[in-house]
């Protein structure tokens, strides 16, 4: 059985694997807007507002994965 990992280390794994989320989903975001862009300007216009709406739940992701290591990084540091 392996031993227990300190408190600090497993609030900075949360935090490491939040932030690697935050990227992955902001990587996503610019294909999404970019992919939009030059299907829009290519006159396909339907996919405005589906691509709109999606660009917005992965911002409102982003912005909650931020929230949580804002208040992870926020509380009481064990020694």
């Amino acid at each position: 059985m392996e031993p227990a990992l300190p408190p600090r280390h497993k609030r900075l794994t949360a935090i490491d694997g939040a932030l690697a989320l935050i990227g992955v989903l902001l990587v996503v975001q610019m294909w999404l807007l970019t992919a939009t862009l030059e299907a829009f300007l290519a006159g396909h216009r339907d996919s405005a507002l589906p691509a709109a709406i999606l660009s917005g739940v992965l911002f409102l992701a982003s912005l909650a994965l931020y929230r949580f290591v804002d208040r992870l990084d926020a509380g009481p540091r064990p020694e």
